[in-house]
């Protein structure tokens, strides 16, 4: 059962509606390694004004707060969430595409989607972007990369919450992008939107660029399973892919977690996975890079509800 006081139940179903909160909800169903246990709360706001007061509630009650957006980049434990997870996605994922080339998406709109819009309206320069899992919120936090690109390379501006609930504009500089890393991370922020500069180019030469990017990831990464895509940040100096098949571990399996065969960089649920299996997996890489390298690789992956996070 759910450690939610039913007072706090109601408030929040006051807020978005009993269909939008669903107590004891298994986070498996929400994040793309498909596995972790329940959340006393799983909250889908439809606007701006729905998610200011649903995090008021949560403040008033004290009640802890995960915001989520697609689950592609969490790990949740097995005993899941004491708290509230909100969730911004399709309900706040408008993508406005706009005669100068800038486009503005809210933090729910899946990378994918955006760059398929761009494509259509002849915009070039998310590209690299098209096969990321994830939200542009998501993104922005963690300053998203892959081929070459990263969001800070597109990107103007942030729309936020502060922790207080104030919205909050951040320009390009402000959110002060480096690898996988972001101001608004650092403060706790939630991303509302994202403001991208994009320029004009044929939609068949973009579309083209698209596919090959497809091409490469499907034929490189193992798409077929559940993961976080890539498990570890890449280290200065090295490849964290390259540094595992040195020391051994790639195709190392814990229960129903495995290095993937075809690209070590990623850690796969290959069935009946739990958390527990990811973390032991992520682990014994990390001890056997440091062994075999002297390397420490530092997961990419957040980790949400075990002891030390």
């Amino acid at each position: 059962m759910a450690c939610m006081d039913q007072l706090v139940a109601q408030k929040l179903e006051g807020v978005v509606g009993a269909d939008n909160v669903a107590l004891d909800e298994p986070m498996s169903r929400h994040t793309t390694f498909r596995v972790g246990g329940p959340a006393d709360a799983f909250v889908t706001p439809g606007s701006v004004e729905e998610l200011q007061a649903v995090l008021d509630a949560c403040r008033t009650a004290g009640e802890r707060v995960y915001v989520l957006g697609c689950g592609s980049n969490v790990l949740v434990s097995d005993e899941g969430l004491r708290g509230v997870v909100v969730r911004i996605g399709p309900k706040m994922a408008d993508v406005d595409i706009r005669p100068d080339g800038s486009v503005v998406a809210q933090a729910g709109a899946m990378n994918s989607k955006i760059a398929r819009a761009a494509q259509a309206a002849g915009l070039a320069g998310f590209e690299f972007a098209a096969g990321i899992p994830g939200t542009i919120g998501g993104a922005a936090i963690m300053n998203a990369g892959a081929y070459g690109g990263e969001l800070r390379d597109v990107a103007t501006g942030v729309t936020c919450l502060a922790e207080g609930g104030d919205l909050v504009e951040l320009t390009a500089e402000q959110a002060d992008w480096s690898y996988r890393h972001s101001m608004m991370g650092d403060a706790g922020y939630i991303v509302l939107s994202v403001a991208l500069q994009l320029h004009a180019d044929d939609p068949a030469a973009i579309q083209e660029r698209m596919d090959d990017l497809s091409r490469r990831r499907n034929e490189k990464q193992p798409l077929d399973l559940p993961s976080a895509g890539s498990t570890f940040k890449r280290p200065e100096g090295h490849f964290a892919g390259k540094l595992i098949q040195d020391a051994g571990m790639q195709g190392h399996t814990v229960g129903g977690v495995q290095v993937s065969t075809k690209h070590a960089g990623f850690v796969v649920n290959i069935g009946d996975a739990t958390a527990a299996d990811v973390l032991q997996v992520i682990q014994d890489v990390r001890e056997a890079v440091m062994r075999q390298a002297g390397v420490e690789l530092e997961p990419e992956v957040r980790l949400w509800g075990f002891g030390s996070e």
